[in-house]
């Protein structure tokens, strides 16, 4: 098949695209470049993806119409994965421009010209963070979600909505997937794995916010791109089109007027994140020095996915335990870096 994938340069985008050329597809890949974090990073990666048969790559941002009605008219598309996105809680209140532009406008750019094509399949991505100040868990892709506490968490719920409505318009069958904090091998400088491997391997003291009484919901980088490259084989059908019965159980999660769904890709496992970075301490072999400070601004406490529609829909849910996943980044760490 043929894919579109944009932000391909990026953390998961990357991963994402070297998995569906492992595969045989034909990957086309957008990304901006954009400098919000160390670009050499999204030119390795990306370099890596250039080298392989099958790929083409385009440095476009999601806002230039003229850039992306060149690459749409290139070649046909089975299937558009969108990950392009401004990343990050606490960027927000820092340049929250940045997210409007890239996280709305890009998006409704990208649904503009998808729906000039029939498509197989749109997915794009969506957040954990839409959650916001829920507090039942774990969090179900039912839950109403009406009170983001980050603009980040508002643009992406954006999204999905601006994604709901094109899709009951133009008959897209489209997948909305929410994140829960990936993190592995080429993960971004910005998350917290990444500072505190850096911190602990340079001997610094690392930032521990809310005094370290938080828990996430981790989830490997490998066990995302498998939920995804399985959710890519079901789009969500019509409604009251017949629907197969391995399925039926996820009902629930279908919009009554559009094809269109909501996933969490999640494990469902929350880890503390005092207990977090004892891995990494146990990967590196060395203590942290750690600078505990208050809760920041647009940060939640807990987050906390159920996984059991991913598990219904797809047989699967993400399960590499944290141990794993730490030390596989760490090892990629200390190789890419030298150190």
């Amino acid at each position: 098949m043929r894919f579109l994938v944009t932000g391909s340069a990026g953390f998961i985008g990357f991963h994402l695209a070297r998995r569906l050329l492992d595969n045989g597809h034909e990957v086309t890949g957008i990304d901006g470049f954009t400098p919000y974090y160390d670009v050499s990073l999204k030119e390795h990666r990306h370099a890596l993806l250039e080298a392989r048969n099958g790929f083409t790559g385009h440095r476009v941002m999601l806002e230039d119409m003229a850039g992306l009605a060149e690459i749409w008219s290139s070649r046909p598309f089975d299937v558009v994965v969108h990950l392009a996105a401004q990343a990050g809680v606490r960027y927000s209140l820092e340049n929250p421009r940045a997210y409007v532009d890239a996280n709305i406008v890009g998006t409704f750019n990208v649904l503009e010209f998808a729906r000039t094509r029939p498509l197989q399949h749109l997915l794009l991505a969506s957040t954990s963070s839409v959650y916001g100040a829920n507090t039942d868990v774990p969090f179900r892709e039912t839950d109403r979600v009406v009170h983001p506490v980050s603009l980040y968490a508002a643009t992406k719920l954006a999204t999905e909505h601006m994604a709901h409505s094109y899709s009951h318009l133009w008959k897209m069958p489209v997948t909305a997937f929410r994140f829960f904090t990936v993190y592995g091998p080429w993960g971004r400088p910005d998350m917290a794995l990444f500072k505190f491997t850096r911190g602990i391997l340079a001997g610094q003291a690392i930032d521990v916010y809310n005094h370290g009484e938080m828990e996430r919901d981790f989830t490997y980088i490998d066990d995302l791109v498998e939920a995804v490259c399985r959710l890519i084989d079901r789009p969500p059908p019509a409604p009251g089109a017949a629907r197969a019965p391995d399925i039926s159980g996820c009902d629930s999660l279908l919009s009554p007027v559009a094809p269109f769904r909501v996933i969490n890709i999640g494990g469902g496992k929350p880890t503390s994140l005092v207990a977090f970075i004892e891995e990494i301490e146990r990967a590196i072999g060395r203590p942290s020095h750690r600078n505990y400070m208050d809760l920041q601004p647009g940060d939640v406490v807990r987050t906390f996915a159920s996984a059991d529609a991913l598990e219904a829909l797809v047989g699967y849910r993400p399960s590499t335990p944290v141990s794993v996943g730490v030390k596989a980044f760490v090892d990629w760490y200390r190789d890419y870096y030298k150190v």
